[in-house]
């Protein structure tokens, strides 16, 4: 019978392993019901279950440990592995998802992804052998963990959490906006900190669940920012959505500065439904995408920061502050040149061509509602003037 200490502690780990795994549940749950699924969502997605899986390894571990089951060598020998395959699985799953958040080219390569499972593959090979072998360099006599466990357990996230911060870094050193920067160093530290209450839990509090709760609340505030972009950003784009303009506007501090020029800018793609009749509504989308990507890249080097959403079908509306009018045609020929090119870059079988129109907004007797409708206007005449 176990002393009521021990079961006192289990229980504790149980009910704390139970909340935890209630709460990925939900977010998995929430996430599956979305009928919208980018790929980092279904990556995210991914990782949630490789967290539970490991959780519930982990309980097991832990009844083992404190012989609530019977401590038996086989099952040790089953649970540690199963810890070892899921440790790797949660690290192998973030990177995942990190590779597609940072949008990393040739992710889908079966060579790179063999390259990203390979370390896996041999460590998981190599610690079965050893437990057939020399089992003693892995587990005692009396079934403690020996050092040796420890550095397989740790080797291959090692790896993985290598390659996470390699990506995140260099996005974050490439990123202009301090908000962007953050975001992705935020992904990259994400499983260091991970890592760092794991490693706590097994020096100094093994029987207290502290890596359940480090992924919950590490997860949960990631969770909790996406939401906020879902509600913002426009899922096809990843530019402001209507929504996000709205709330912009709303706010005239955002948009009127003191002692700056304020214009509206409408863009659209000409023949957008020429590219949709002749190519599909799936090329359509990547035209949108590479309008989107141009008018984000524009904007990084652009004189002052730029507000950009996706206003609707293939209309995108900016608000900026140049130094003067002349700007503003030097901005709309950037676009018109840049967009071209990265056509070109892709190989895509049209060239995207943009109607554009421009307007200032004037503080006294206006407003950016008015700025916004004769841009849109003056985009309509320069659409007709392209006909002729």
């Amino acid at each position: 019978m176990l002393e009521s200490p021990v079961l006192e502690s289990f229980v504790f780990y149980l009910e704390s392993t139970i909340v935890c795994l209630i709460i990925f549940g939900i977010m998995l749950i929430h996430d599956l019901s979305n009928m919208d699924r980018q790929e980092k969502q279904v990556k995210f997605d991914r990782a949630l279950i490789v967290f539970m899986l490991y959780f519930i390894s982990d309980l097991f571990s832990i009844a083992v440990a404190n012989e609530v089951i019977d401590n038996t060598k086989t099952l040790a020998i089953i649970f540690n592995l199963s810890n070892f395959i899921l440790m790797a699985g949660i690290t192998y799953m973030w990177l995942e998802f990190v590779m597609a958040v940072e949008k990393t080219p040739h992710r889908n390569r079966k060579l790179n992804q063999f390259a990203i499972v390979f370390p896996f593959l041999v460590s998981t090979v190599l610690l079965v052998v050893l437990y057939f072998v020399a089992p003693d360099r892995l587990l005692s006599n009396f079934l403690e963990i020996q050092p040796a466990y420890y550095a397989f357990l740790i080797t291959v996230p090692c790896i993985n959490i290598a390659a996470i911060l390699f990506y995140t870094v260099k996005k974050a050193q490439k990123e202009e906006n301090p908000a962007e920067k953050r975001r992705h160093l935020y992904l990259g530290i994400f499983p260091l900190l991970v890592v760092l209450g794991g490693m706590v839990q097994i020096l100094f509090l093994p029987n207290t669940p502290i890596f359940c709760f480090c992924c919950v609340i590490l997860m949960l505030i990631l969770y909790i920012h996406s939401m906020e972009t879902r509600i913002s950003v426009d899922a096809l784009t990843g530019l402001n959505n209507r929504g996000q303009m709205m709330r912009f506007l709303s706010q005239k501090s955002n948009y009127a500065k003191k002692d700056k020029l304020t214009f509206a800018v409408m863009i659209d793609i000409n023949g957008f439904k020429k590219i949709n009749d002749t190519y599909g509504h799936a090329e359509g989308d990547q035209a949108l995408i590479i309008m989107a990507d141009t008018l984000k890249e524009i904007a990084k080097n652009y004189v002052s920061p730029i507000f950009l959403c996706r206003y609707g079908g293939d209309e995108f509306l900016l608000i900026l502050h140049p130094n003067n009018e002349k700007d503003i045609a030097s901005l709309i020929s950037t676009i018109r040149r840049d967009v071209e090119e990265r056509c070109r870059s892709l190989e895509k079988p049209y060239i995207i061509s943009v109607g554009a129109g421009y307007e200032k907004y004037v503080n006294e007797h206006d407003t950016i509602q008015k700025c916004i409708q004769r841009a849109d206007k003056n985009l309509y005449i320069d659409k007709g003037h392209a006909k002729r």
